[in-house]
């Protein structure tokens, strides 16, 4: 880990003493067009500085995870943000929900100033990018306090979360088993309290694996809402980002921010003729005993509040198979984005990375773009087929974290991956927004396991509703 170099924390903190967050913002190239907010303050409890350097703490502590789940801490930029969102609040002001709040961004998204390796030595010594990814900008803007940069797969190319470059850090409830992937150190970060929110991006399940696997909530967004400017891809077709966090509030206030919303009141919905679909085949497949018990027991407690629960097939998941095979349409993509890297240092890549992307050596221009029309088809059929229901309902993964010495294994490994992806992918794939909460434990021992929520396209804001009422019911 590292910090900033002295020359840039002392321009943003001498930015600070000037003008505030907002003027730091402006500073450091980020602009959105839009004036500064200034509102009361929201539901703050305490300094931020107290919470700040709480988790700096935590992120410090030798028994701890920090020195695997984050790759660059910015501690003297962080204080003097915090600094400022104090400031505002004892002035009565505030930037917004976020305004003071802890956050980590993904090691992938571009820092002014640095270098973005995408969990990668390959690109350590890259180019310093020249201006912030889009939702930092957003994320100074609103006053957030960007804490560091959390580990993750490299180039963000697995479910599992195993990094051979900087380490892997361990799962919270068991340090011996994976954390998921691919925001790896993003949910390991908010499990242990090392911040507050973090923002990951997910491809085919990289913020929901993670928060199934570590117990937190994990959000996948309509894709179009958030931008990707400025994130590292690995697919264009498939990219989104979007917000960890302990509860469902702080996911929709992250989402908010980063979307350039205007901040809402999230209220819970009523769970009482909620149309849930259940869905059976493929997803309900190879489910551990404790993900199936554990699904059983959060579908009986649905019904118990007078949700409306229906099983449902969907024979489109075997044209979305067939439009991946015998090539996966992520691995096509990120093939174009790596075609020379892979080229100049083959040898350097994660050996499990590069065998995936190596896959789609032969693919064609031509057979890609017929994958990405097929796509368009289904995404419009799929969309269809879920008018008559408000949201899916699955397990996030079928299995708990695997073990660390289970995924050592070549075949072990990509056998936990394709299981803990395939059930989060189908979101992607159909463009659709998806959650996962937490489902509650039978005992103080298990291991979490998450129960996903999925909704079309645009019904972001809606699944949030529903989400929160179903963290309160399992509350």
């Amino acid at each position: 880990m590292g910090d900033e170099t002295g020359k840039r924390v002392v321009t943003r903190r001498a930015v600070l003493r000037a003008g505030g967050a907002g003027a730091l913002f402006a500073a450091t190239g980020c602009s959105t067009g839009m004036p500064p907010v200034t509102a009361p303050a929201i539901g703050k409890q305490r300094p931020s500085r107290d919470s700040l350097e709480a988790s700096l703490a935590r992120i410090a502590d030798p028994a701890g995870e920090g020195a695997r789940a984050f790759l660059t801490v910015y501690r003297d930029d962080a204080r003097g943000a915090t600094d400022a969102a104090d400031a505002r609040f004892a002035s009565g002001t505030s930037l917004g929900p976020v305004d003071g709040t802890v956050i980590s961004i993904k090691d992938l998204f571009d820092v002014a100033g640095e270098a973005t390796r995408a969990g990668s030595r390959i690109l350590s010594d890259a180019p310093p990018a020249r201006v912030d990814a889009v939702v930092v900008q957003r994320l100074r803007r609103a006053g957030a306090v960007i804490i560091g940069k959390t580990n993750m797969v490299e180039f963000a190319f697995s479910g599992i979360g195993v990094n051979p470059h900087y380490g892997t850090p361990g799962s919270p409830a068991d340090r011996r088993r994976v954390p998921g992937g691919s925001s790896s150190g993003a949910g390991v970060a908010v499990a242990d309290a090392m911040c507050e929110i973090a923002i990951g991006t997910d491809t085919g399940g990289s913020t929901r694996i993670p928060a199934a696997l570590c117990g937190v909530v994990g959000f996948k967004p309509s894709k179009a809402r958030i931008p990707t400017d400025g994130a590292f891809p690995l697919s264009t077709a498939l990219d989104s980002i979007g917000p960890l966090a302990t509860n469902v509030a702080q996911c929709a206030r992250a989402d908010a921010v980063i979307a350039g919303e205007t901040p809402w009141d999230l209220q819970a919905a009523s769970l009482d003729g909620v149309r849930f679909g259940v869905m059976q085949g493929l997803p309900l497949n190879d489910l551990d005993r404790t993900v199936a018990d554990r699904f059983s027991k959060a579908l009986t407690a649905l019904g118990r509040a007078s949700a409306k629960l229906s099983d449902l097939r969907f024979a489109i998941l075997d044209d979305m198979a067939r439009v991946n095979s015998p090539v996966p349409l992520v691995s096509v993509e990120a093939y174009a984005v790596h075609r020379e890297r892979l080229a100049a240092r083959g040898p350097d890549f994660d050996p499990f990375v590069r065998s995936r992307i190596e896959t789609a050596r032969s693919v064609t221009a031509d057979y890609h773009a017929h994958m990405l029309e097929e796509r368009k088809r289904l995404i419009r059929a799929m969309d269809a087929e879920l008018a008559d229901i408000d949201v899916l309902v699955l397990p996030t993964t079928p299995i708990v974290a695997p073990l660390m010495a289970e995924v050592a294994d070549p075949d072990a490994f990509i056998a936990r991956n394709r299981l803990l992806l395939r059930n989060t992918a189908i979101a992607n794939f159909f463009d659709l927004c998806a959650i996962s909460l937490p489902m509650p434990p039978a005992s103080s021992g298990d291991l979490p396991a998450g129960l996903m929520l999925v909704a079309r396209n645009g019904q972001d804001h809606r699944l949030f509703q529903i989400a929160a009422a179903v963290e309160k019911l399992f509350a």
